[in-house]
């Protein structure tokens, strides 16, 4: 199958960052096969899309999304206070959690798949936890992932917070199985758009002993570990108190911080937390909206960090709307952040998803996976390589999003989903959503398992 966009401007998102007028992209099957003048003409295109006025751009991660809020939006359920993060989780999310099944969990995965295509975002690395449907639950994530047709990475987040070191087995257990599951299915020729990573809830519901069992597992599989760290001061006196040691060194302790590693939040780390997890090359997931609607604070090293990424934690999967969000933080806090440390921040995240799904992400080149955006963005002043940041923050927006591939398919063609109902998913979306806002209002409020460390 070979595809040409016609005549397009192509923006490199990613260092580094460069501007191509009136080229064609020729993409053959899932790979960029040609970017240039007419290069489209050598080839007999089984489909051609005018680009005239068309702007082709990589897609974007989120690199770092909580499916299982996908049908979270507005929910009715009476909660208590919630004056401190630690209360948030305890009187919303963890509720939530636990009322999870496989149809709402399922419809949660579609909607989010759905939302993220719409507004450009090709690849979701998520993080999930379930309590009561655990084995099975990333397939289920999987399966929605894959029926809409973007890219991802899922890992289950062990804790013990609710049924202690059971809970973490069967977390653990999970983690293996998915792992299995997509190596049987890679080896036997299928593409697979959905990757495993082991994950863990956070240092504070995770006992060493479960830091052992992950850190094996982890192993074993050849993955990494998406972990959240220092979301609140909580878990960094946690830390302290009842180990006596810093987060990431703690972590470190057990071979948890490697190139493949994925911490989040990270805004309570201190200075030497942050060079330990550059010198072992971790990734770093920034979520700016999901902060500041915690009330958790901002990370004044957050400039100090290598890999950093962009994610929501759960807010989405506009990418985006979060930068510019992420931005403007930035700037009510005095930081040294531009336009540009954004975008590259956004685009790096595809060197992560490098680690897990074979082929090179990221560019409009030959030979990268066809992961990529066309979009409408008519620029009032002149656009180039030394102001595309600019344009992405100040004018570029999801509305501007208009097809988009993934792995050389285009799912999503002139605001339009091919092979999709997609109305029909919304209209039964609802009705799990009312089922999981009952049993979730049903439920009361959990805190931690209670276990002395």
């Amino acid at each position: 199958m070979i595809t040409v966009i016609e005549n397009c401007r192509v923006i490199q998102t990613m260092d580094p960052v460069e501007v191509l007028e009136g080229v064609d992209v020729v993409i053959k099957n899932d790979l960029i096969e040609e970017v240039g003048k007419d290069a489209g003409k050598k080839y007999k295109a089984d489909k051609k899309i005018p680009g005239c006025g068309k702007t082709v751009i990589p897609g974007f991660v989120c690199g770092h999304h909580h499916y299982y809020s996908g049908l979270s939006r507005a929910m009715l359920i009476s909660a208590g206070p919630q004056t401190d993060l630690i209360q948030i989780l305890k009187e919303w999310w963890w509720r939530l959690d636990r009322a999870l099944d496989e149809e709402s969990l399922y419809y949660s995965s579609l909607i989010c798949s759905l939302d993220a295509i719409k507004n450009g975002t090709t690849t979701n690395i998520d993080h999930h936890e379930s309590p009561n449907y655990i084995n099975g639950s990333l397939s289920t994530i999987a399966r929605g992932m894959e029926e809409v047709g973007v890219r991802g990475i899922v890992a289950y987040g062990i804790t013990d917070r609710n049924y202690g070191m059971d809970e973490i087995r069967a977390g653990v257990e999970e983690g293996d199985r998915f792992a299995e599951e997509v190596d049987r299915r890679k080896k036997s020729g299928e593409t697979v758009l959905c990757e495993a990573m082991m994950g863990g809830h956070a240092p504070f519901t995770i006992p060493d002993e479960g830091m052992e069992m992950l850190a094996d597992s982890a192993k074993r599989h050849n993955r990494g570990v998406h972990i959240h760290v220092a979301e609140g001061n909580y878990d960094t006196v946690w830390s302290h108190h009842f180990y006596n040691m810093d987060i990431m060194d703690r972590l470190d302790k057990f071979g948890l911080l490697n190139d493949k590693t994925l911490l989040v939040h990270g805004i309570y780390l201190n200075e030497h937390e942050i060079d330990l997890l550059n010198e072992r090359g971790c990734y770093f997931a920034h979520n700016p909206r999901s902060n500041m609607n915690n009330q958790v604070g901002y990370s004044k090293y957050l400039p100090k960090v290598k890999n950093l990424i962009m994610g929501t934690d759960g807010c989405g999967s506009n990418m985006f709307e979060e930068c510019k969000i992420a931005f403007f933080k930035n700037r009510d806090a005095y930081g040294p952040y531009w336009p540009g440390d954004y975008l590259n921040a956004v685009t790096r995240a595809n060197t992560f998803v490098e680690k897990y799904h074979d082929g090179k992400f990221g560019r409009i080149e030959k030979g990268y996976k066809a992961d990529l955006d066309i979009i409408t963005y008519q620029n009032p002043t002149p656009l180039q390589k030394e102001n595309a940041a600019g344009h992405f923050i100040w004018g570029m927006s999801s509305n501007c999003v208009e097809s988009v591939f993934v792995n050389g398919k285009l799912i999503y063609e002139d605001h339009k989903f091919n092979g999709i109902d997609e109305n029909e998913i919304y209209a039964k979306a609802v009705e799990a959503a009312k089922k999981l806002w009952k049993r979730t209002d049903a439920l009361p409020a959990t805190g931690t398992s209670g276990i002395i460390r």
